[in-house]
């Protein structure tokens, strides 16, 4: 909890704050920012014990949080940060941290974080009251009379996550709740994860146990969830503090690295930084060309990628720009201009990230060999890119009978609509309802957000789904359907038949094929193909309201398994093969069901009988392999023969009576029939049929696949009825 952040002027550890990347002003200028000295929170201590002052401006106290919140909303109007800074100063006087400072720091310095990334008022206003009611005798209501709903909304949120141990027993329902609290407005996780950054950074003079605990929580949830929500500027400095903490050595071998290539003489990226300006300036494209250091874990993970780092490796360009065009413009310039790395470019424009991030990355190669990674944007996804969903302001704004959800849907009476809700985050939300428990829920929470990378597929209605990397077809069927993806049956990707099992890659075009049957079932082996927590969680719930699936024949019925014609009775007729040995009985293998006009062989097998194969059929092989001598066989004069059909389909009702009808209508008689159990609600169907005249074959099975339902018809090929 915030009480027991400890002295701010009393560096612990974790201080890599030189490699911090400081946000954009708006319009995309650092000139103002890199002017403001460091802030003493001594000072503003001090201030802060002056107490209220005249009405009509503002506490010296937070005199840099408003000019930071001028930067980006020059029109603001601040009247309600005084008011809510007086509220806060006065009912936490009195109130110390550990560190002797007033406790009144910690929620200005919060709020200053939020201010840089361009949050709005009522998320600033919020941001100074966020530990009143918690820590103080100010209620909630007081607060609702003071600043009104949305104030009142994001204090409470805030405190109710602030109510809870972040020990081990706690943790699952703890962020069960923050997902909730943060689904309903993304505001409430901003103001967390800027609690959070600030206790990180003053956490130097905590028992290095404690430093850890926390440490770790903010690694395993909070960062990601700082990634998830697009808030760059936060995730990457908790990072830093993070591994400062976890990993000490690892964290000193790589500032050493850092502060030797800053010693070296000449730096490659200003030397290629020069030359990119020079290309835009000749092609008349606006552009600013900055130079980024790389954070000490970014530093960190390139050195464990490619070894040894030069120069270019501690940094990426930075590419800015007015106009989603220019963005192209200047990525074409600097390909016939400089000498492109292709591996390294990714168009995160077309296709956003999952956390609304935009850019398009390349990176070119200097005349030494070096490349240098670069990353070209607008001014707008700039700022999104380092704040995210704070730099998309208030998204409360519209009246509400002008609000719509996601589909383009009018809200219902009273329903809060985001816009700014991330995809992942609803479908977190969806699922932690169905969440059997707690602990259920915190390890599918703590898998999902594991996943770092995202893939975009899309539905062949047009529409987009967002999946983890490793995602299949079970997965977007639930991400899709919901619930209803019970019904699934099949899926084409890319326009071609595919397995519900098939892992989808970033760019696919899938479609669903969902059956009509309203009882339809979830195979339990969909389990082991479901990579999402909603699709997991859909199906176990389903297999535990129905202990006796349908989808798992018992082992002990023998029928389960398809019958090869060749166990049929010895007196089947194959009159039409001749065989050149007097006196032998034929036989037409059940591995490959030979019908004229198909190319034969023949091998003689026990009791004088010949097996006729086709002589593709892989049973040739062995039975030459077995030193089985061939018998020459051939067709005689009549057509008629027997063939062994497999039909491949989905379940659904009424499908054998078809399928029965469409063999009766092309003549052929069924001599045999056999239908496996479903399987990931698919049906195998094994007909032993006896045709008038070979030549209807292919009529045959034309037919049968033209039943709904049916997917593929193919001659029957047992490995097993080979061996004969």
């Amino acid at each position: 909890m915030s009480a027991e952040a400890t002295n701010p002027a009393t560096p612990g550890p974790a201080t890599p704050s030189p490699q911090r990347s400081v946000p954009l002003e708006q319009g995309g200028s650092p000139a103002r920012r890199k002017g403001r000295p460091r802030i003493d929170l001594r000072r503003l201590g001090r201030a802060a014990l002056l107490g209220p002052t005249a009405r009509d401006r503002l506490p010296d106290a937070i005199g840099h949080v408003a000019e930071a919140h001028r930067a980006h909303h020059p029109d603001a109007d601040m009247e309600p940060l005084r008011r809510a800074y007086v509220l806060a100063e006065s009912s936490h006087r009195g109130q110390m941290r550990k560190s002797g400072e007033p406790y009144i720091t910690h929620p200005l310095a919060v709020t200053l974080i939020l201010a840089e990334l361009g949050a709005e008022t009522t998320t600033l206003t919020a941001s100074l009251l966020h530990d009143t009611v918690e820590d103080t005798e100010v209620t909630l209501d007081q607060v609702r009379a003071e600043f009104g709903d949305e104030v009142c909304y994001l204090v409470d949120g805030v405190t109710k996550l602030e109510k809870v141990d972040y020990g081990a027993a706690a943790e699952p329902e703890t962020f069960r709740k923050m997902l909730v609290a943060t689904g309903n407005d993304v505001r409430v996780m901003s103001i967390k994860l800027a609690d959070r950054l600030h206790n990180m950074r003053t956490l130097g003079v905590m028992r290095p146990e404690k430093q850890a605990r926390i440490a770790k929580v903010t690694r395993d949830v909070l960062i990601p969830l700082a990634e998830r929500l697009g808030v760059q500027a936060l995730k990457t400095e908790l990072e830093d503090l993070v591994f400062a903490i976890l990993h000490p050595e690892e964290y000193e071998h790589t500032r050493e690295l850092i502060v030797d290539n800053a010693s070296r003489a000449g730096d490659p990226l200003t030397e290629i930084a020069e030359e990119v300006r020079g290309v835009l300036r000749d092609s008349g494209i606006q552009a600013e060309v900055l130079i980024r250091p790389r954070h000490f874990v970014s530093v960190h993970r390139v050195s464990r990628k490619r070894g040894p780092l030069r120069g270019a490796d501690f940094g990426r360009l930075l590419v800015l720009v007015n106009e989603d065009a220019d963005c192209y413009g200047v990525l074409g310039e600097l390909h016939t201009c400089l000498t492109p790395v292709v591996s390294e470019f990714k168009d995160f424009i077309a296709v956003p990230k999952f956390n609304l991030y935009q850019s398009l990355h390349t990176g070119v190669a200097s005349g030494d060999g070096q490349v240098a990674e670069v990353l070209i944007r607008t001014h707008q996804m700039h700022k999104v890119a380092e704040a995210g969903v704070i730099a998309l302001g208030n998204p409360y704004t519209a009246p509400a009978e002008e609000q719509t959800d996601g589909d383009g849907e009018r809200a219902a009476d009273g329903e809060r609509v985001d816009p700014t809700r991330p995809g992942w985050l609803s479908r977190l939300l969806d699922w932690q309802q169905g969440a059997p428990d707690p602990d259920t829920f915190w390890s599918t929470l703590r898998e999902d957000l594991a996943q770092d990378r995202e893939i975009t597929v899309f539905r062949s209605d047009g529409g987009a789904l967002g999946l983890p990397e490793g995602a299949s077809c079970v997965d977007a069927a639930y991400a899709q359907y919901g619930e209803d993806a019970h019904a699934c049956i099949g899926a084409r990707v890319n326009g071609r038949l595919a397995t519900l099992s098939t892992v989808l890659k970033d760019g696919d075009t899938v479609q669903l094929l969902m059956g009509q049957d309203p009882a339809s079932e979830p195979s339990r082996e969909w389990l082991e193909h479901a990579h999402t927590p909603a699709a997991r969680i859909a199906i176990q719930r389903w297999l535990a309201a129905h202990p006796s699936p349908r989808d798992a024949a018992p082992p002990e019925e023998p029928a389960a398994a398809p019958r090869p014609a060749a166990e049929a009775p010895a007196a089947r007729p194959a009159a039409n093969a001749v065989v050149e040995q007097p006196g032998a009985s034929v036989r037409l293998a059940g591995c490959c069901t030979p019908v004229p006009p198909d190319r034969v062989t023949g091998f003689a097998v026990r009791g004088g009988v010949v097996t006729v194969h086709r002589v593709e059929c892989a049973g040739v092989a062995r039975m030459k392999g077995a030193g089985r001598a061939e018998v020459e066989v051939s067709w005689g004069d009549t057509t008629e023969c027997r063939v062994t059909l497999v039909a491949e389909s989905f379940g659904r009702a009424h499908l054998l009576a078809d399928l029965t009808e469409a063999i009766a209508l092309e003549g052929a008689a069924i001599v045999s029939a056999t239908v496996e159990p479903p399987s990931q609600q698919r049906v195998r169907h094994t007909y032993t049929l006896q045709l008038p005249d070979a030549a209807r074959l292919p009529g045959l099975m034309r037919a049968m696949r033209n039943v709904p339902g049916v997917y593929d018809v193919s001659r029957a090929q047992h490995a097993a009825a080979a061996a004969q």
